[in-house]
């Protein structure tokens, strides 16, 4: 009876064996999807840390696999791509070594603290990736961690020597072709047929994660002479940016150009509250008489002196409830009146005079950074309850940037914008609205197959424990951004990716 039925069913295999239809070719993507007018074949992305795949406060091998121009490069090679190269580093841990020294840090990791509570951790280990071992490129992907607009011009960005005292840059240092090589220069000589362009974050970036601890150098043309922290002068991004893009151009057949997001809207600024002091009722009032006298007599006295205006004064009053409260801070927007304080009428100390030089208590138009939740409502000094942070002792200012220093980058970025937008329809080149597209995830989220993409941070899916760089899943969606900017403006049919299939944080990730 075995042996009849299983004759039986290999009869019946032949039988639907033969009805099966005859294709003249295997079914696969070639040919099916294509590029329009652009030539994919040989891609070169040029930016910052966004293109280089950073993420959870370094670079290491699965960020850069799922790198935004990766992601890409992997759709365009649906649609005529070629190879596309990335200068990986050695292992997961992240972080540089110069010469055996470490000089950065390895990756955060989701941790759960001792009272349970899960946050970023530096993953433990020693990194292996040593900038001194060049491998010189150009390569695809020349995305360069920490570069600003002008310093893909700059020749000696990727000196070797220069690394040491901070004048060059370790990640281009590692890949450049020369020592005056220049990032935009390298990212050229391989003759792109097609490029994308991401840069012009870290202008503005730097300032305001410092809590705005930079000038804002509008009207000054000379980069040479900016700080680490400081905000470009929109003239000269307008034209190391045009001349950029004029390199990457001459032999490529289009390329796709990516707007400034409003860096405030970031989960490094959106995670922890301003008012964020928990106070009971005769804590309130045993604090408030401490700053009576600062609120009734030394500002008051200071308006009469024409030292402050008597708008500076009532910003300057510091005023504790029962409740949730905003903390006292440093602003050094305001007047500092540190030295008055410790000449007649008030003969204050020193330290009183400094705590008190610049001190105002944050409102709902200060933005607090994420690294101050570690400090807000510690001691400043350990066992001493009268040295709480953010009540008896100010906030430093570079934690928090304020509304007017918030006004500083938003300038300095729609200027930026402009200079994009109209570079991008100069050329004819494709555009993707960052700007529009992290709004619109920091105030509704983005759908996706199964869930909903948001800023929330650990918790969204779309940033890393950086709070400033996306998650692989938030790459993707860039890509499908730039991929859709691609389609529209050179009429192809490059595939979009599904980006629930892209990682995303999980305690499964360390």
């Amino acid at each position: 009876m075995k042996k009849i039925s299983l004759y039986s069913l290999l009869g019946l295999a032949v039988v639907f064996a033969s009805c099966e239809p005859e294709f003249e070719n295997a079914v696969t993507d070639e040919g099916f999807y294509t590029s329009g007018e652009a030539n994919l074949g040989n891609f070169v992305a040029v930016g910052n840390s966004l293109t280089a795949g950073f993420a959870d406060g370094t670079v290491y091998i699965t960020g850069q696999n799922n790198s935004l121009p990766n992601i890409m490069a992997s759709q365009f090679a649906k649609a005529g791509g070629g190879e596309f190269t990335q200068p990986l580093v050695n292992d997961n841990l992240g972080g540089l070594l110069l010469n055996g020294t470490q000089i950065s840090q390895t990756r955060f990791v989701l941790s759960v603290d001792e009272n349970g509570n899960p946050g970023p951790a530096i993953l433990e280990g020693t990194p292996t990736t040593d900038v001194a071992n060049q491998i010189p490129g150009p390569y695809g992907n020349m995305g360069i961690p920490g570069a600003k607009s002008f310093h893909l011009l700059a020749p000696g960005y990727g000196s070797l020597a220069g690394v040491a005292n901070g004048t060059a840059n370790p990640y281009y240092a590692r890949i450049a072709t020369a020592d005056n090589a220049t990032v935009a220069g390298d990212a050229a000589s391989s003759s792109p047929s097609f490029f994308m362009l991401w840069i012009g974050n870290n202008d503005i970036l730097g300032y305001a994660t410092s809590g705005g601890a930079g000038v804002d150098q509008t009207g000054n043309l000379d980069p040479t002479t900016y700080g680490p922290n400081d905000i470009t002068d929109p003239n000269v991004f307008a034209s190391v940016y045009s001349q950029t893009v004029d390199a990457l151009n001459a032999s490529a057949s289009g390329g796709v150009l990516f707007n400034i997001p409003d860096v405030t809207s970031i989960p490094y600024f959106t995670t922890v509250p301003a008012q964020s002091i928990p106070l009971d009722a005769a804590t309130a009032d045993f604090v408030n008489s401490n700053y009576a006298l600062y609120n009734t007599a030394i500002l008051p006295g200071l308006v009469s002196f024409g030292v402050i205006t008597a708008e500076e004064a009532a910003a300057r009053v510091v005023n504790f409830q029962a409740g949730i409260n905003f903390p006292v801070m440093t602003d050094d927007d305001l007047t500092d009146i540190s030295q008055v304080l410790q000449g007649p009428p008030f003969e204050l100390d020193p330290v009183t005079a400094g705590l008190l030089g610049q001190l105002r208590q944050a409102n709902e138009t200060d933005l607090v950074t994420l690294p101050a939740a570690s400090v807000l409502g510690a001691e400043a000094v350990p066992g001493d309850p009268t040295t709480v942070i953010g009540v008896a002792v100010p906030l430093a200012d570079n934690f928090i940037l304020t509304g007017i220093e918030q006004g500083r980058v938003a300038a300095a970025g729609a200027a930026y914008n402009a200079t994009i937008e109209a570079v991008a329809a100069a050329n004819g080149l494709a555009f993707v609205d960052a700007r529009s597209a992290l709004a619109e995830i920091a105030s509704i989220g983005v759908p996706y197959e199964g869930g909903i993409l948001t800023d929330d941070f650990v918790t969204g899916g779309g940033f890393s424990l950086d709070g400033v760089h996306p998650t692989p899943r938030g790459y993707a969606y860039a890509a499908n951004l730039a991929i859709e900017a691609i389609n529209r403006t050179y009429g192809g049919t490059i595939p979009q990716v599904l980006i629930g299939n892209y990682p995303t944080i999980t305690a499964a990730n360390n």
